[in-house]
């Protein structure tokens, strides 16, 4: 399900917490669902049972919610069965995981099973995906596990070996070997992270790279590749680097059908080799070719090169034996690297660490990763095409401190990635997600506004144009592009095309050199409260009425409750026409009465109230400045500058200064479905950001910003704001 507004934020602060403590590591990956693989084996092996994972049960859920749901006709024959019901011996790994142990079965990722082709080519990887302490003997307990990178955490996935079957086969992923069984259950682990089987349908090998390694990906065109394009396939294939390719379909209809030279269309491959060889009727001229597979385990290329063609009898032994050449129908095929061109419209090579590919050396990168969240009506405010909402945007301020080390044409330049990834989507899809279009756009920050960590207003947008930006906005779920810029400050703006699109997002950058990024208010800074000093001078002919209203509803006692409170208030509010208000509520008021009930009664009395009023005077101001039409009420993108006023407005007394997320917040406690907030939701939010805010600092008695609570504290914290 969709986060809830207070469901995501409690999520994302444990998730900050949890990197504090090192989880989310290599070496500490986050568990997903809460499963401990240890203890979950454990408890298997002393109970003598196997395990099922009631997370991700042997059930029509797990396969699918549309063309693998419950009204789905091809999902009625299939049987969940564990490998000891399938086959004779079954093994987790035979004789080494190799790219032939990946065979597609009868749904549409292919693009998954050619990134875990290109993961068996380095065993640092795939054991880092794959841990090989498993097996099928060893105190087997029908429990596996694998691990993920997700949206910048190492993840844990434990599944149980129950795999969909149809008529005792394999119905999805299977090996060459009828016993092996990894691969298939890497595909379940997979499908799990994503919710189903069906899920995993249809994709970019570029997804699953960067989910095996954590790198980032770069895409050539064939078009528009350079002149070093196999220089630059060599270099990366020898860092380790995963590299998948395809060939486009323009007709839908067409996609995944077979040509007569035997390539695929709409198919992903993955590039497992690039090597040199020297025919013995060619004296000096070396032939460049390049080795691909099919994920299918069959199908292959027939052109020149192929495993049968004649090419192969113009090399040596030795050579064909460097190239490891082999007569068989298993998917895999060399061809020539022109003929490579000539075939494939796209390349796309996955870096472990993101070198520079365009020229021979190996730079070291430095990288940081930041959370952010597109929130309608507040921080979605989609591209620089809507000038009013583009500012609203989340903002990342990067920082590029030292130059390359080799630049071009003595060029003082600074060579740096974007790469920012939209989350969850594929989760999302049995809720009718899809991919948003997205992009990004970077702006050189003026030097005069160097190190101010303010977020940038409209009008800077309007008046200077971007530095760079992502070559065009598509809905992938990421977007990359290298850049070089002359050190100094910039702000990166991530946006979707559309205004009001709502979704989470990571932004990733890496650079030669040293960098540093961060989003713009990120921090929340306050001052300590002092009491404000009663107001000097005359009473106005307002005061003077509220005076006279508070002694009539007040009584002797001089203190009001909150329901009177209501009644004074909404008597002279009624009479401001220039405000949209429905009055305030009785909760609305409680709420007030705590923040300014300084001796504990749940009362106001005048001085308390006069405070009270005073606040409400001035926040009243401020609301009339930002409801330019004024209609009574002001749109919620104009919310974060009007409560940004307010509260330096009360710097002094109990100012705060709010990150990003607490905007997102309030947008979305505060604002009504037409994405507007009248006064007295204003009033009720500043009234509760302070409440809330003088609270916690009676609690920091140090100072420091941090406070210890039990859950009693915490309780009479919160219920009484």
């Amino acid at each position: 399900m969709p986060y809830t507004p207070s469901g995501f934020f409690c999520d994302r602060l444990i998730r900050e917490r949890e990197r504090r403590d090192g989880e989310g590591s290599l070496n500490k990956p986050v568990r997903f669902n809460g499963q401990d693989y240890n203890t979950l084996r454990q408890e298997c092996l002393q109970r003598k049972g196997l395990f099922e994972d009631d997370s991700f049960p042997a059930t029509v859920e797990s396969l699918g919610f549309k063309e693998l749901g419950h009204k789905s006709n091809k999902v009625k024959n299939i049987v969940w069965k564990r490998p000891k019901e399938i086959c004779e011996n079954p093994q987790f790994i035979v004789g080494g995981a190799s790219r032939t142990d990946i065979c597609q079965g009868d749904l549409g990722d292919c693009w998954l099973l050619a990134a875990i082709a290109c993961l068996t080519l380095n065993e640092k990887l795939l054991y880092r995906v794959v841990p090989q302490e498993q097996s099928y003997s060893e105190n087997y307990a029908g429990i596996f596990h694998f691990q993920f990178w997700r949206y910048g955490d190492w993840v844990d996935v434990v599944i149980d070996d129950r795999i969909p079957t149809f008529n005792n086969q394999l119905v999805f992923t299977k090996s060459a070997e009828r016993n092996e069984f990894w691969s298939a259950l890497l595909e379940k682990a997979y499908a799990k992270l994503h919710g189903s089987y069906e899920a995993l349908k249809g994709g970019n090998t570029t997804e699953a790279m960067e989910d095996f390694t954590g790198g980032v990906t770069e895409f050539y065109e064939m078009k528009e590749a350079p002149k070093e394009l196999y220089k630059i396939m060599k270099k990366a294939l020898a860092r380790g680097s995963l590299m998948g390719c395809s060939i486009d379909s323009l007709v839908p209809a067409r996609f995944e059908t077979r040509t007569v030279t035997g390539l695929v269309k709409g198919h992903a491959y993955s590039v497992t080799a690039v090597e040199e060889c020297k025919p013995s009727q060619q004296k000096d001229n070396k032939v460049r070719l390049v080795r691909l597979r099919n994920p299918w385990g069959q199908v292959e290329w027939n052109g020149p090169w192929s495993d049968n063609s004649k090419e192969w009898a113009t090399i040596s032994k030795v050579e064909k034996d460097k190239l490891q050449h082999q007569s068989a129908e298993d998917g895999e095929f060399w061809m020539s690297f022109e003929d490579f061109k000539k075939n494939y419209t796209k390349i796309e090579i996955c870096n472990l660490t993101p070198d520079a590919l365009e020229d021979d050396k190996i730079h070291k990168w430095t990288v940081s990763v930041n959370e952010g969240r597109w929130v309608r009506g507040c921080s979605a405010g989609g591209c620089r095409n809507y000038p009013d909402t583009f500012w609203t945007n989340p903002q990342y301020r990067l920082r590029l401190l030292e130059e390359d080390d080799d630049p071009d044409d003595n060029e003082v330049v600074c060579t740096f990635v974007v790469a920012l990834m939209q989350k969850n989507r594929r989760k999302e899809r049995k809720m009718g997600a899809n991919l948003f279009t997205i992009g990004f756009a970077i702006y050189e920050v003026p030097k005069e506004m160097h190190g101010n960590k303010q977020h940038m207003q409209k009008d800077f947008f309007l008046f200077n144009s971007s530095k760079a930006r992502s070559k065009s906005y598509i809905n992938l779920r990421e977007v990359t592009q290298r850049f070089r810029l002359s050190p100094g400050e910039y702000v990166i703006i991530p946006s979707t095309y559309e205004p009001h699109q709502e979704g989470e997002f990571i932004l990733r950058v890496f650079s030669e050199k040293r960098n540093t990024s961060e989003e713009i208010e990120n921090r929340i800074e306050a001052d300590h409260p002092v009491p404000a000093p009663a107001s000097a001078g005359e009473e106005s002919e307002e005061d003077q009425q509220f005076r006279t209203i508070f002694q009539e509803i007040a009584g002797d006692d001089m203190e009001i409750t909150a329901n009177e409170l209501k009644n004074v208030l909404n008597r002279v509010i009624t009479k401001h026409k220039d405000l949209s208000t429905e009055g305030f509520s009785l909760e609305s008021c409680r709420s007030m009465i705590a923040l300014m009930d300084m001796d504990g009664t749940g009362r106001l009395n005048l001085q308390e109230f006069r405070h009270l009023w005073n606040k409400i005077k001035q926040w009243q101001g401020i609301f009339k400045d930002y409801d330019a039409d004024q209609s009574g009420s002001i749109n919620s993108y104009e919310m974060r500058n009007a409560v940004n006023d307010a509260v330096m407005c009360l710097m002094s007394r109990s100012g705060f200064r709010l990150n990003n997320q607490l905007y997102d917040i309030i947008t979305m406690r505060y604002a009504n479905e037409n994405m507007n907030i009248d006064f007295d939701s204003f009033i009720s939010c500043l009234v509760r950001l302070e409440a809330m805010f003088r609270a916690f600092q009676a609690f920091d008695q140090d100072g420091d910003g941090t406070i210890r609570l039990s859950v009693l504290e915490w309780l009479q914290l919160t219920m009484y704001a």
